[in-house]
């Protein structure tokens, strides 16, 4: 679903990310876990095509990006709709309803008629625990409610991976554990996921494959039993010891 090899990420004369490698299967759950600044979120923004990167090689699908070539339009156009991505400030429309913030992307995009992409768009309102809700505007939702519209209207684009950046991040505890929620059930359902969190119960309980990144590099991977029981790197068990 996800192959990378080698990506280089440079802000001037910052490397930002140190010739990462990636690889995520269908179906898989892949928690990313690091301190702040380890190259969590420009990771995920080089998959979505939100930044560019300067060397190695990208697949998302049948979708293969080059570092140093800037894509088409076209090109990151698909790589976006492969790749949905949730962020950790929600990115909703303030002047848009719940319903319309999901269903503007499939009418403006996919040119899915209004009225199936309102039907698939309240169905998935549903899933996240906010039916009857389709009418509110962000400023009426709480964090929470605001951050499962975000993440319905990325699954309403039918992505192959949900890119999730901090999902919780801006939340309260309370809020923090209904959307956990919704991300493990989604788990449980086969939905593809990268997720960068620093949720370790949640790392623990849904992760397929927990990756662990420091100053850019990733470092350590394994089984959520694997890096959380036996972390073989001294960095890893500094992130994990800070969480205790």
């Amino acid at each position: 679903m996800i192959e990378i090899e080698g990506l280089r990420k440079r802000h001037g004369q910052r490397e930002v990310l140190k010739g990462v490698g990636l690889s995520v299967s269908a179906g898989e759950v892949a928690v990313l876990i690091g301190a702040s600044g380890s190259g969590k979120t420009t990771l995920l923004r080089c998959i979505n095509g939100l930044e560019e990167f300067d060397e190695g090689t990208l697949t998302v699908g049948k979708l293969i990006m080059r570092g140093g070539q800037r894509p088409t339009s076209t090109e990151l156009a698909a790589l976006r709709r492969a790749a949905g991505m949730v962020f950790q400030g929600f990115h909703l429309f303030p002047h848009l309803t719940a319903l319309d913030n999901l269903t503007l992307a499939p009418q403006s995009v996919l040119r899915e008629p209004r009225e199936s992409a309102e039907e698939r768009a309240r169905a998935l309102l549903d899933r996240v625990g906010l039916g009857g809700r389709e009418r509110s505007f962000p400023h009426a939702l709480s964090g929470g409610e605001q951050q499962r519209v975000a993440i319905a209207r990325a699954l309403l684009m039918r992505p192959l991976v949900l890119l999730l950046d901090e999902p919780t991040s801006a939340l309260d505890p309370r809020n923090a554990s209904e959307v956990l929620a919704i991300l493990q059930e989604l788990a449980e359902e086969g939905q593809t996921m990268v997720v960068a969190t620093h949720a370790m119960t949640f790392a623990k309980s849904a992760a397929t494959t927990v990756h662990v990144m420091s100053d850019g590099a990733m470092i350590e991977k394994g089984t959520p039993a694997e890096v959380f029981e036996d972390p073989k790197h001294e960095a890893t068990r500094r992130i994990l010891r800070a969480d205790e």
